[in-house]
């Protein structure tokens, strides 16, 4: 039989007050961090508006033939825009471009990278490496990998912006939307994919390079903004 407890009714009533006290705390501290700052760049703008259809000496040819994230459930939820485009350019193989746009971005659903996409799609992927591509106001880092299938190369180029953040990697980009959900942000992202097919990696990354200069230099302030983050 436990002993009986002699505590003074006051101190009981005190330790309940400041139990509460602190479950209250607790639950504040808690609602104060919640998400509640949307940032959106695209806003209501749409992809297709911004981007334009003919890029230096390449031009908009099709919509079709790109490897995309399988459409279930999932993928639905993970993008609010999905914008898919092939260039041409007389001489060159075409240049496949993908913008996939994610408007709110908390930490349960984040943006799909090929890493995901090509395997599912049967590829074969060498390793990841970043990638620094040169533009005329400063260095793009991307990372760069090659999708194999059937005797054919895939060289691709993407990177991603989560809001004034650019992850190279898994780590880096759910580091980047814990930091902004703290701040009580939730920033939108955008993953840009750009990809040729070619037997030779060093001649298709130079046609990426050039072409990502070009788009760049094509693109207004507000589309620059979305797509990658500017000073």
């Amino acid at each position: 039989m436990s002993a009986p407890d002699d505590t003074p009714p006051d101190r009981l009533d005190r330790r309940k007050f400041l139990l509460a006290a602190a479950f209250a705390g607790s639950a504040a501290a808690a609602y104060a961090r919640t998400p509640s700052v949307i940032e959106d760049a695209l806003g209501k703008g749409k992809l297709e508006d911004l981007i334009p259809k003919k890029i230096g000496n390449w031009e908009f040819v099709t919509a079709s033939g790109l490897v995309t994230a399988p459409e279930d459930q999932l993928s639905q939820l993970l993008y609010s825009q999905l914008f898919t485009r092939v260039y041409a350019s007389p001489g060159q193989p075409p240049i496949m471009m993908l913008v996939a746009q994610s408007a709110r971005q908390t930490g349960v659903l984040q943006i799909h990278r090929p890493e995901v996409c090509y395997p599912a799609g049967g590829y074969t992927l060498s390793p990841v490496v970043e990638y620094d591509l040169p533009l005329k106001t400063g260095i793009l880092r991307t990372n760069q990998l090659t999708a194999s299938a059937d005797g054919q190369h895939e060289h691709i180029v993407y990177w991603t912006r989560i809001g004034r953040h650019m992850p190279l990697s898994w780590g880096q980009q759910r580091l980047a939307i814990a930091e902004d959900n703290m701040r009580g942000i939730i920033p939108d992202a955008v993953l840009a994919r750009l990809s040729v097919q070619h037997p030779n990696r060093n001649e298709a990354m130079a046609i990426i390079s050039g072409f990502t200069r070009t788009l760049v230099d094509a693109l207004p302030t507000n589309a620059r903004r979305v797509l990658m983050v500017t000073s």
